[in-house]
């Protein structure tokens, strides 16, 4: 499989929002969880400065919330966000619609859960012709099942990478990464991801 080409690619984040975890839930690990919002926000950033077209989707947002604010704040002004109610975005008609109308046919996934909502999204958007790359470090699960969902997108062939491994295929070269960096000083490299 050739490289991600950015002037191809979509960015889908899936339902990071505010309450898809309350405080009941003890299973999560909010440590995890939180470094993955904080590097789906520099994802998502990259992707504003590089004019990658960015979907954000809200399961059942009156239950769950709508999406974090970390993540809101560093939306690009043509951000498409919508309400999720199959677990597959592409199952939902208004954001396969948003999707198509990126005019892109590479989508970079994030988010939650890996297991069930980013898995069913891979897997749907695979079999619709889409390239599917999901970013293993920008989506969570709680337990093993961020780890079963992984393996289920490796069992169907769907590409997993790392936010450094994405940030790479999208700047390319040497010099390209050295001037994204002194152009976007401003643009903090989240935890756990070394550039």
């Amino acid at each position: 499989m050739p490289l991600i080409d950015r002037d191809d690619c979509a960015l889908v984040i899936i339902d990071v929002q505010t309450d898809f975890y309350p405080p009941r839930r003890l299973d999560v690990d909010r440590q995890r969880f939180q470094d993955m919002v904080r590097r789906i926000a520099w994802i998502t950033s990259v992707a504003d400065r590089l004019e990658i077209p960015v979907v954000v989707t809200e399961e059942d947002p009156a239950a769950g919330g709508h999406t974090v604010p970390e993540i809101r704040e560093v939306l690009p002004a043509k951000a498409v966000t919508l309400p999720k109610n199959a677990f597959a975005v592409w199952d939902n008609p208004d954001i396969a619609a948003a999707i198509e109308a990126t005019g892109r046919t590479t989508m970079i996934l994030v988010g939650i859960e890996t297991d069930i909502c980013v898995a069913h999204s891979a897997i749907q958007l695979h079999h619709a012709g889409k390239r599917v790359a999901v970013v293993d470090d920008a989506a969570y699960s709680p337990g093993p099942a961020h780890e079963r969902g992984l393996r289920r997108l490796a069992g169907r062939g769907i590409e997993t990478l790392s936010t450094k491994e994405l940030f790479y295929d999208w700047v390319r070269t040497i010099q390209d990464a050295e001037a994204f960096h002194d152009t976007h000083a401003d643009l903090a490299v989240p935890p756990g991801v070394r550039l």
